[in-house]
């Protein structure tokens, strides 16, 4: 319903929020995310109510299948002390150079986001940065041009829907739960 050559959803729900000058925050829960938890969304919006000074926060749950680090349809974030988020990659972040330190350190990054409205205007008025476009990652424009990004980190055993093998999950999942 928004300009298809619009390069991002962050950019799509920005052109929405510009008619809502009523509206503070806005959450974007993207599509490739169908059974995130009300009380994840419930957390996210109460990162942003607790922290004035922050404009954008995200959610990241733990990565449980090994074999996600490796795949690129699965994004990684790493955090820092204060849980802003240094980087985002679909690459294996960080990198585990000693097996036995492995555990816990691996995040996986859920499509949903948080932004005060002003801020999600400005943010959308900023053309691609050059590691948005080579990740293909939107939260890294806002990285990219000095911004924090707060995340939330959940144990929620979401499963993001990114290729046609989880497509058919979900949907066997779905027909399981209404049968």
């Amino acid at each position: 319903m928004t300009d298809p050559q619009l390069p991002s959803g962050t950019d799509r729900v920005a052109t929405v929020a510009a008619d809502m000058d009523d509206v503070d925050l806005v959450v974007n829960v993207q599509a490739d995310e169908p059974e995130i938890s009300a009380e994840a969304i419930d957390q996210l919006v109460q990162l942003l109510e607790d922290t004035p000074t922050v404009h954008m926060a995200t959610l990241a749950t733990p990565i449980q299948d090994p074999a996600k680090i490796t795949d690129p349809s699965c994004v990684k974030v790493v955090l820092d002390s204060q849980n802003r988020a240094i980087y985002f990659s679909r690459s294996p972040i960080p990198y585990v150079r000693d097996a036995t330190d492995a555990a816990g350190v691996h995040l996986q990054h859920l499509g949903i986001y948080a932004y005060r409205r002003n801020f999600l205007i400005r943010i959308a008025q900023q053309p691609p940065t050059v590691l948005e476009k080579t990740e293909k990652l939107e939260q890294l424009r806002v990285l990219s041009l000095g911004h924090a990004i707060l995340v939330g980190v959940v144990d929620e055993p979401t499963v993001g829907i990114d290729t046609p093998d989880d497509y058919q999950a979900f949907v066997a999942r779905y027909r399981e739960r209404i049968a």
